[in-house]
């Protein structure tokens, strides 16, 4: 028997504290990739390879197999971007046997806006068209989006000697916002996105700026898609907020038929519901928090643990909302003992962070 392809590369990284890092790598990648932990040892099975990752001396030696040169670079990068984002502002280094052999990322897509709309006051669907539509079709949910300074022609992103994503500075610096695929149409090779419009004052948001102004005909780019793949169950807890609300569209939208769900949805009032078609059954619950008591917090949280003590064992749980809140979600399923490989739990936001 004719043994599969495999495209391997080692790395080491040394962190300020390997042991506090290879606990971020556990904590974070969980959501993304089979983890099993054997003390040092940590190794990540996905559907792009697999990671070794193992403590030694304090440093960290990686070990990547996957099945193509492509996911093998992608790999690498998503590891490499992660790994530094966990370093803060600590020392660290990361270096690999093999530099880096592309100019640009392999899934990097230019896309070009098509149309825009206000799907409720504060969610607006921007439309782009992409040469191939067929990595968005099912799978992962998650994109990069990358969008050009107005009146420059766009540079993009190569890559570093660690395995990062080399990003243009200066005039040619990028937005870059991480967003969910809302939906795919394949007969126009068109996919949308929406863009919350925070209402909050003070807080950045060049994303939802860009969503705002874009136009048809406006340039960006598209790198994905990674992370966050749709749930295949009989049976679904679907619970997030605004932030999560395209993502549970999707979901909803793109279920087969006989597919049963529940689905809590904090939001800011009535104006900011949305239909969720589906071919499955969906029993839709809506929390406004414009009538909540001022300043309440930990109200989605309360509900989402009591409809949880609700559902049996089969039950796919997915939720994403804020990180402090997931976090309680996942201890709180973990005493429950819900089995893992029937969860999806994500944060995609941090409170107080700007």
């Amino acid at each position: 028997m004719n043994e599969l392809p495999s495209f391997k590369l080692s790395g080491v990284a040394v962190p300020s504290n390997a042991a506090d890092m290879l606990d971020e790598i556990c904590e974070h990648f969980v959501e993304h990739a089979d983890v099993e932990r054997a003390g040092d040892l940590v190794v990540l099975k996905s559907d792009v390879g697999v990671a070794r990752i193992e403590i030694d001396a304090g440093r960290l030696l990686i070990d990547l197999d996957c099945p193509t040169a492509e996911t093998l670079h992608m790999s690498r990068t998503i590891l490499a971007e992660h790994l530094f984002y966990f370093a803060e502002d600590q020392p660290f280094e990361l270096t690999w046997t093999q530099a880096a052999s592309l100019s640009r990322p392999p899934n990097l897509q230019e896309v070009t806006v098509v149309s825009t709309e206000d799907v409720t006051p504060h969610m607006r669907r921007v439309v782009f068209s992409c040469a191939d539509i067929t990595p968005f079709v099912g799978g992962d949910m998650h994109v990069r989006l990358l969008v050009p300074p107005k009146g420059r022609a766009p540079v993009w992103p190569g890559f570093r000697d660690d395995g990062r994503l080399a990003w243009p500075e200066g005039e040619d610096e990028l937005v870059v916002r991480v967003y969910t695929i809302r939906a795919v149409d394949t007969a126009r090779g068109e996919l949308s996105i929406d863009f919350l419009q925070h209402p909050a004052p003070g807080i950045s948001t060049p994303g939802a700026d860009f969503a705002r102004d874009a136009r048809p005909g406006d340039v960006a780019a598209i790198i994905g898609p990674g992370g966050g793949s749709l749930p295949v169950a009989e049976t679904m807890l679907l619970i997030g907020d605004e932030s999560a609300l395209p993502a549970i569209a999707r979901i909803a939208a793109e279920v087969p038929a006989g597919t049963r769900m529940r689905a809590i949805i904090e939001i800011e009032d009535e104006a900011e519901e949305q239909s969720l078609p589906t071919a499955g059954m969906l029993d839709m619950r809506w929390l406004h928090r414009s009538s909540y008591p001022e300043h309440a917090t930990g109200h989605l949280l309360a509900e989402a643990k009591a409809v949880i003590d609700s559902v049996d064992r089969e039950t796919f749980v997915w939720a994403a909302c804020e990180k402090q809140d997931i976090r309680a979600l996942r201890s709180f399923l973990k005493e429950r003992q819900h089995d893992r490989k029937k969860m999806y739990v994500a944060w995609y936001w941090e409170r107080n962070s700007r």
